[in-house]
């Protein structure tokens, strides 16, 4: 299985940037790129590539303790960016240190068992798009170019959602559907609560 661990906004946040992302497709360079559907929009922690299922038990077991060990936060989506010609981002603000060090325990943890997490930095951001034809095989007649992705970008330094409860961690499997992306919900590892 194809697997990573993400925190998953609530609709209520997912809607507020779909509605901000939607003018954005309209704008120049916009036709060129692959749009991530709104119903797999997420906060990766950590990319684990492909594991055998037998490695599910060490790694639930891993994840739920990392998610006791970590308290519940606040966040909310604002802004965006892009990684130079690849793709484009929204951004993440609130108690963004909280998220970053769930990140990276998360990352120790999974290393700690002999699973290789991605090699980049935690970033913390939600795909919006990627470069590349948005027709599937037929190739567009011009490459997205990072002056694109910019000003899309820049299309969203106003957009401010409002902030919500990031509370469970979330064990995630991707599957490829005719070149896109479908996310499932294997489980979910609700974060401690030290509000009480």
């Amino acid at each position: 299985m194809r697997l990573f661990v993400a925190v998953n906004p609530p609709v209520a946040a997912v809607q507020e940037l779909a509605d901000a992302v939607a003018p954005l497709r309209e704008l120049p360079g916009a036709e060129r790129l692959r749009w991530t559907g709104v119903e797999g929009w997420h906060l990766t922690l950590a990319f684990l590539g492909e594991l055998p299922v037998t490695e599910l038990p060490a790694l639930t077991g891993l994840l739920s303790r990392v998610a006791g060990e970590h308290g519940a936060h606040r966040l909310l989506l604002a802004g965006g960016g892009c990684f130079g010609d690849r793709a484009l981002w929204a951004g993440v603000d609130g108690e963004v240190w909280a998220l970053r060090r769930l990140a990276e325990a998360v990352r120790e943890g999974v290393t700690e068992l002999g699973v290789e997490s991605d090699q980049f930095g935690f970033h913390p951001h939600l795909t919006l798009a990627r470069a590349g034809s948005a027709h599937g095989r037929r190739r567009a007649a011009r490459r997205t170019d990072a002056g694109d992705l910019q000003g899309l970008a820049g299309a969203l330094d106003g957009f401010r959602g409002g902030e919500w409860r990031a509370g469970e961690l979330c064990l995630m499997r991707s599957d490829q559907d005719l070149g896109a992306s479908r996310y499932t919900v294997l489980e979910r590892f609700p974060l401690a609560d030290w509000s009480a």
